[in-house]
């Protein structure tokens, strides 16, 4: 990559908006952390326009990523936050994206994961699945949005998942997000991947759905395995069987259930269950690449 300096970091939104104090309180950590001026953030102004419940219409979104992709004065995209509505935009952004784009760094997790599919697919070497500036909002998000800074700009940063490898090829994904990608031409190879996946507040009968589907696809069947990182099931309306009792989740509260769904399904299709990831929604999100650690 051509040295530029300040390191310059263009945040996007694919999905849903953010508000103005994430970009405060982002810049507050970035000018304390980076008082140097070795790093520039810059927050597109569509990422808190308001079109529903997407930042800007799906030509904005459209247009807005590919300002900032295929700008050679950014070093990297970030995304805002998740939501949904990312996976609107993929086929237009794809055949749009210049050599440019190919050079930079991407980083987001949830939604954004249908952008980063179908990047990391068509070669683009610097895909990962990390926080992304939303997470400040969370209690203690300080760190998370750290844990990502420090991954773009720091070659030394050694806050990966511990799967990650410079060995074995890892990717990471929301479990509905990754059901939704199936039988897309935007699914990449994950042939000998350790595949990580998490999700938040679905219903047992979604994620134990969404688990069948995935398991029972030919791509996914070619992993060299399947990680569970924090995947908490929703049980305040779950699915009522034939006398009116709400379903039991598996194993109880937490995400046990979603555990047992796991390895029942890696069990039928004949993938091995390695074990959990420390990836979530949540700030103790760890940044996992696709593909091999650079």
């Amino acid at each position: 990559m051509a040295t530029r300096t300040p390191f310059k970091i263009g945040v996007v939104a694919a999905g849903s908006p953010i508000t103005r104090s994430v970009e405060r309180q982002v810049t507050a950590l970035v000018a304390s952390a980076f008082p140097s001026g070795s790093l520039d953030i810059f927050f597109h102004p569509q990422c808190f326009e308001t079109a529903g419940h997407f930042a800007g219409n799906d030509q904005r979104r459209t247009d807005s990523f590919l300002q900032v992709a295929n700008d050679p004065c950014f070093h990297a995209v970030w995304f805002a936050r998740g939501g949904y509505g990312a996976c609107r935009l993929v086929g237009d952004i794809l055949p749009a994206l210049s050599a440019v784009a190919a050079d930079k760094h991407y980083l987001g997790y949830s939604d954004a994961a249908c952008i980063l599919a179908a990047l990391y697919k068509s070669g683009f070497p610097h895909i990962a699945h990390g926080p992304m500036p939303h997470d400040i909002s969370r209690s203690g998000g300080e760190a998370a949005v750290m844990r990502a800074l420090n991954f773009l700009t720091d070659p030394a940063f050694n806050e990966f998942e511990l799967t990650a490898s410079h060995n074995t090829k890892t990717a990471a994904f929301n479990i509905s997000v990754l059901c939704h990608l199936l039988n897309t031409p935007f699914l990449p190879d994950l042939s000998d991947h350790i595949l990580m996946l998490e999700d938040l507040s679905e219903t047992a009968a979604s994620i134990d759905g969404a688990l069948c589907a995935i398991t029972h696809d030919a791509n996914v069947r070619r992993v060299a395995g399947i990680k569970l990182g924090r995947c908490p099931i929703d049980n305040s309306g779950g699915p009522k069987d034939q006398i009116g009792i709400e379903a039991p989740v598996p194993n109880g509260e937490g995400d046990a259930g979603a555990q047992e769904m796991v390895q029942h399904w890696c069990r039928i299709a004949g993938i091995k269950y390695l074990g959990r990831a420390d990836i979530g929604h949540d700030v103790d999100n760890r940044v996992v690449p696709f593909g091999l650690k650079s």
